[in-house]
């Protein structure tokens, strides 16, 4: 084990925001403009290719997982889920739908939407892929395709009660303001990890901290999504 797991991301302190990077501009986040940012991108760098350091030794695996923008009327909202707490890997952490790719998956986009489908029953007539963001190494040891759709309204999720606990919305607009970002640093014996979390407290919500502390792949993900969207 090259570093210890951190169980208790919310309990490290922020070092700050990136309040003087700007959001994306709301045109940007729009239906169609997202259609023609992911059909054509500009030059742009991600700014994290993964979680850096691994847990174990064994040979990386293939994962896909859908970034589902949903196209409310009150502007398109990220759609995630919240793991449950007993499983082995991720328990309790805010994710993508997504899962690990099988041999009978024909792409990363098959196997993003037949994930999203067994974990919350959102099907794939609803679903519009419109592209993908580069490949994602996570600590445990697996290659992440983040793959990003548009999500018609009008669908009624059921939920794999034994992996997804919730799922709920974000606005995609908050999610690309860096004002919203926090840095944080942890230290341990031998070295330190760096990582971005996003908390999202909905409206109307007294719970403090923030009960949807998005963080580690999932929030490293948006934030290259930022990247591509701001270029």
């Amino acid at each position: 084990m090259s570093r210890p797991p951190l169980l208790n991301p919310q309990a490290v302190p922020a070092l700050g925001f990136d309040s003087h990077l700007p959001a994306v501009e709301a045109a940007r986040l729009r239906p169609d403009a997202l259609r023609a940012r992911l059909a054509a991108p500009p030059l742009w760098q991600p700014e994290f290719k993964g979680d850096g350091g691994s847990l174990d030794a064994r040979p990386p695996a293939n994962a896909a997982v859908l970034i589902p923008l949903v196209m409310r009327e009150e502007g398109v909202q990220v759609l995630l889920t919240r793991r449950t707490e007993h499983l082995r890997s991720h328990a309790g952490q805010i994710s993508f739908p997504g899962g690990r790719m099988e041999p009978t998956d024909a792409s990363p986009e098959a196997a993003a939407l037949r994930e999203t489908k067994e974990e919350i029953g959102l099907g794939a007539d609803y679903i519009e892929v419109i592209g993908q963001l580069p490949i994602y190494a996570t600590v445990t040891s697996f290659r992440v395709h983040p793959v990003v759709a548009l999500v018609r309204p009008g669908f009624e999720l059921q939920l794999d009660a034994f992996e997804v606990a919730e799922a709920f919305e974000v606005p995609l607009s908050f999610l690309m303001t860096p004002a919203r970002h926090q840095r944080h640093r942890f230290v341990f014996d031998g070295g330190e990890r760096h990582f971005y979390s996003m908390p999202w407290t909905p409206a109307g919500s007294q719970t403090e901290p923030s009960p949807y502390f998005i963080w580690g792949a999932t929030a490293a993900i948006l934030r290259n999504f930022y990247r591509l969207l701001s270029a």
